[in-house]
């Protein structure tokens, strides 16, 4: 099982199914017991509550007890042997209550002690209650008794399994128990997922249906540990396309077509004639869809991803966000248009600026096209009307500028900043020194010897996030500094895309910094418990910004484990999680312009790391939105590098529509303005010349992230 062997056998004997878990333990008086075990709830809308997870069965009682029971979302555990007398009345027992999220893994740990017992969840105690009140001091005269554990039936309505369950013995704590062999579970990773549109309603967006419109996009899926630790096995990975209300399978195409198709060398392939394949506990997957939602009723779909080898295990499925399969010819809603930069080609195009671009605002009324590779420069320019109503273009790179009114004849450089990250905090350059030495020294040694080849630059504009990732980090080890600008104007030329130019730029410091700061923080451990790394984030942090007023908040490390996918313990997976989304966050913060929001406290123009959610949630009055204009700033939660937009601020605001939108800030021209040393308007001012946007929001932070 997960962490037994280093094959690629996963032991079905350790798992489970609720209806067939029997566990007979004997309890002997006046000594400790302690048993834990995984179990993870299937969510079902035939369920009845409250239902019996498992229950106590003793040899000499002919009725049995609850011992486990679960009510919609919270758990609730019954003390072994309080069922001594032939009643099934718990009412008046001492009972132990904590949330249990559903179609999850969770540890749950019991411990009788002479006079306690103890609920551990996932680890940690959670609850202590006196055993007195609940037992009866003569209930075994003969210091021994037997008792079974037994799971619910499938006519209960509750389905799922448990894992690894046993009495452990004195040298084993329930911690140990808790990190010795985790289950596994199969997973999608969101952060590496492209050419996908999200909805505010958290729909996905995808262009499919005939062969010549239907859209390449990617997704990894990944097979962790119920820490959220990847596995190395290497197995195969079937993708389909099921309704997203129904879970059954989507019908071919009037061309017998299968609706989802693995995409290979430029060939559609069924997935199951060419399934995925797990690499390290990662597959990356290119897909299309040929299937149209119209076709179908206008039904949602959702991909469903199994290992064949392990079908109807439920924890080793994974199903994507809702999907909505749209043509490119769909007419979308009238829409706001974001400025593309030009391309490379023209880097000194001075009529271009930044993510506030000189000009007026520029509506569309069709959707934007597939930005093709090609060296010249293309602008999208549509029509003029005054709407707020918005549908994300169909492109990776959703970093296209909003315009205002208020900058004239900007000038452009063809980089994106990319600021020399200081080694310490109190001897080293300012930042705003370090973009100059580093442009400077470009230009002067760019000529120089190039050792990175042209499959490199085209396996990168080819590539999927992961596969980016992975090149960058062979890339930037022997790699200089001026390789990698050069290598990020080529791959912005070549791509159409000049927002890949950043991620591009901080690779090398970022998978060094990174490395240095892991092995400092694990001293070779494997684990790591979460409250020994966040002193370190915090630190490396503020170093990074350049910041000595402002640090993190206990919210803003909540979301940051959320994004890390961990629990008590951090593994490197983890870590590396939070650094490839926290690293261009800090970036950005340090930049001037950036840095000044940051620090100001009245108003506070960031309130902290936060959802989309919340950001949402800031927005709401007491009679539903608050009045067209409110904003507030945000970090994606879902760009982490590579992705281009990684570290990017996003202005969720209420539009005069009376909806909330999300428009993501391209900030080239404030890096251009401070590497060039000119005059430049404060990014506040800017935001509040904008039409749309006339007064700053509060964050109201959830009290707990759900």
């Amino acid at each position: 099982m997960g962490g037994r062997n280093n094959n690629n056998v996963i032991n079905r004997k350790d798992y489970i199914l609720l209806k067939d878990f029997r566990m007979e333990i004997e309890v002997e008086n006046e000594k400790d017991l302690s048993l834990s075990f995984w179990v993870y709830l299937i969510d079902s809308s035939t369920t009845t509550f409250p239902a019996t997870i498992i229950k106590q069965v003793y040899p000499d009682i002919t009725s049995c007890a609850p011992f486990l029971v679960l009510n919609e979302k919270i758990i609730t555990l019954f003390p072994l042997l309080h069922a001594h007398k032939e009643t099934t009345n718990c009412s008046n027992s001492t009972s132990m209550e904590i949330k249990c999220p559903l179609e999850n893994w969770i540890h749950v740990g019991f411990e009788v002690l002479t006079d306690i017992f103890r609920l551990h969840i996932n680890g940690e105690i959670v609850s202590e209650q006196p055993q007195s009140s609940s037992l009866d001091k003569n209930w075994n005269s003969n210091g021994l008794r037997k008792i079974a554990l037994v799971g619910s039936c499938a006519d209960d309505g509750l389905q799922g399994y448990v894992y690894h369950a046993e009495v452990l013995p004195l040298s084993l704590s329930i911690k140990d128990h808790y990190v010795k062999d985790p289950p596994l579970w199969l997973s999608i990773d969101l952060s590496s997922t492209s050419e996908i549109d999200e909805d505010n309603d958290g729909i996905w967006n995808i262009v499919g249906g005939k062969a010549s419109c239907r859209r390449v996009f990617s997704l990894d899926v990944v097979l962790l540990n119920a820490m959220s630790q990847a596995i190395n096995k290497e197995l195969e990975i079937v993708a389909s396309l099921v309704y997203a209300d129904s879970g059954l399978p989507v019908e071919k195409t009037s061309d017998d077509e299968d609706p989802l198709l693995t995409s290979c060398d430029g060939i559609d392939f069924s997935n199951y004639d060419r399934p995925g394949k797990l690499l390290h506990g990662r597959a990356s997957l290119k897909l299309k869809i040929s299937q149209l939602s119209s076709k179908c009723d206008n039904k949602l779909f959702r991909i469903k991803l199994k290992i064949p080898k392990f079908s109807g295990y439920h924890f080793l499925e994974a199903f994507s966000h809702p999907i909505r399969c749209i043509s490119r010819s769909r007419n979308p809603r009238t829409s706001l248009s974001w400025k593309r930069p030009t391309s490379v080609a023209e880097p000194f195009n001075k009529s271009q600026s930044f993510g506030l671009y000189n000009g007026s605002i520029e509506l569309q009324h069709n959707s934007i096209h597939e930005i093709r590779p090609s060296p010249s420069s293309k602008r999208i320019k549509l029509g003029q009307e005054k709407t707020s109503t918005m549908e994300k273009p169909d492109v990776e790179c959703y970093s296209d500028a909003w315009t205002t009114n208020q900058v004239e004849n900007a000038p452009r450089i063809p980089l994106d900043r990319g600021a020399e990250i200081v080694e310490e905090a109190d001897n080293s350059p300012s930042v705003s020194d370090s973009i100059k030495e580093r442009l400077s020294d470009f230009n002067i040694t760019s000529s120089s010897s190039y050792s990175i080849s042209d499959v490199t630059i085209f396996k990168y504009c080819l590539g999927g996030l992961t596969d980016r990732a992975l090149l960058l980090k062979e890339v930037a080890t022997s790699a200089s500094e001026e390789e990698l600008f050069r290598l990020a104007n080529e791959v912005s030329l070549y791509s159409g895309c000049s927002h890949h130019r950043r991620q591009i730029v901080i690779a090398k410091r970022l998978i060094e910094e990174g490395t240095k700061v892991w092995n400092s923080i694990s001293q070779n451990n494997r684990l790591i418990h979460w409250e020994n790394v966040i002193f370190e984030i915090e630190e490396q942090f503020m170093r990074i910004t350049c910041s000595s007023t402002r640090s993190l908040t206990a919210k803003d490390f909540e979301l940051l484990r959320r994004i890390a996918g961990c629990r008590e313990y951090m593994a490197q997976e983890n870590f590396e999680k939070i650094w490839r989304w926290l690293y261009p966050v800090a970036f950005t913060l340090a930049s001037d312009s950036i840095n000044t929001i940051w620090n100001s406290t009245s108003p506070k123009w960031i309130e902290g790391l936060i959802t989309k959610e919340e950001a949402e949630l800031s927005l709401q009055g007491p009679r539903g939105l608050q009045e067209p204009g409110t904003f507030v700033l945000r970090f994606p939660t879902s760009r982490s590098w590579p992705h281009p937009d990684a570290g990017s601020l996003i202005v969720t605001y209420v539009g005069s529509d009376y909806t909330v939108h999300h428009r993501l800030l391209s900030l080239d021209y404030i890096y251009s303005c401070e590497e060039r040393e000119m005059n430049l308007k404060s990014l506040e001012h800017m935001l509040l010349a904008e039409p749309e946007l006339s007064r700053l929001g509060r964050i109201v932070r959830q009290s707990q992230l759900t």
